[in-house]
């Protein structure tokens, strides 16, 4: 069962009376419905735009979802707002989404994302081709572990993020066996496990994230994406399979239940202008998974020392 986490009607007319928002004001009283996932800065960037939101008088819930299984909720309107979506691992069912009318982008969220294959620079003493994808080709073994030898083992994220990674290893002829971690906490104790240790690793790292100013290491070059790598397998190096190629990069986009406009106008507008950087997210993604903050507190830090930059968003 879903586990969802509901703002009181007490807490709801409280951030009523303290904007002085009324009704006519906010459109509805219904709960504007945002989605929660499993990696710090998603959850961090959420519930940054919900507490701008709850200040504004809005009635805002969480619901825990799927990263690509959310996008149902989101036709139906059952879930009214995503704060993370990649254009590394979610565009293609973002565009599906919107093209049926029932899903709007709601923008750029500023954060600009890189997710692919990474590496320690000690790896490069085994591998000296790298970063040349073509090197995992003749060097898989220094990758790999007890578990997987001779092939090498490369750590993916959580399944239900996409990424294509065991398409991609087939398509590129890569001797590796894809291990996916079952949480994003997993995939970084992973990193740091094996870098202490100087041991074999090759893993998914993305960016934002504290991970690769912490880290010495560098991101695998593999053929440039196209949309027509994926969709079609006569393009690329293999004129066989699809996927032959790395992840795209670009924009971590917002997306809305088409209908959100309408229902909660100005809510809408705050989402649309509501924009963060990297090194923001980077930082407060360190101060939680590093440092051991809790993710309200960093959140209420960002909203204090930001206040006249998100009471510009809500201004009516």
């Amino acid at each position: 069962m879903r586990h969802i986490i509901k703002s009181t009607l007490i807490g709801a007319l409280a951030g009523t009376l303290l904007s002085g928002a009324t009704l006519a004001d906010i459109g509805s009283s219904d709960p504007i419905k945002l989605t929660l996932h499993d990696w710090s800065g998603q959850l961090i960037n959420t519930k940054i735009m919900g507490s701008i939101l709850e200040e504004a008088g809005y009635n805002v819930e969480y619901v825990q979802a799927d990263y690509i299984a959310q996008f149902a909720g989101l036709k139906t309107g059952d879930l009214t707002l995503a704060m993370e979506i990649w254009a590394t691992t979610g565009q293609e069912a973002l565009d599906e989404a919107t093209a049926t009318g029932k899903v709007v982008n709601a923008g750029e969220t500023g954060l600009q994302a890189i997710e692919e294959w990474w590496y320690p620079l000690y790896m490069k003493e085994l591998c000296p081709g790298l970063p040349d994808w073509k090197a995992l080709q003749g060097c898989s073994e220094v990758f790999s572990t007890a578990e997987t030898a001779p092939s090498g083992r490369y750590v993916g994220g959580p399944v239900t993020w996409g990424g294509f990674d065991d398409e991609r290893v087939e398509a590129l002829n890569l001797d590796f066996e894809v291990v996916h971690a079952g949480t994003d906490a997993a995939l970084f104790a992973e990193l740091e496990s094996a870098y202490q240790r100087k041991a074999p690793i090759i893993l998914w790292v993305y960016v934002p994230h504290w991970a690769p100013a912490k880290y010495d290491g560098e991101f695998v070059e593999f053929p440039p994406f196209s949309a027509e790598c994926y969709s079609d397998p006569s393009v690329g190096v293999n004129p066989d399979a699809a996927y032959d190629c790395g992840k795209p990069r670009g924009p971590i986009w917002k997306a809305a239940w088409a209908g959100m406009e309408d229902k909660w106008p100005d809510a809408f507008a705050a989402v649309q202008a509501y924009t963060l950087t990297n090194e923001e997210m980077s930082a407060m993604v360190g101060d939680v998974d590093l440092n051991g903050q809790d993710i309200d507190s960093v959140v209420a830090n960002w909203m204090a020392s930001n206040k006249n930059r998100w009471s510009g968003w809500i201004a009516k």
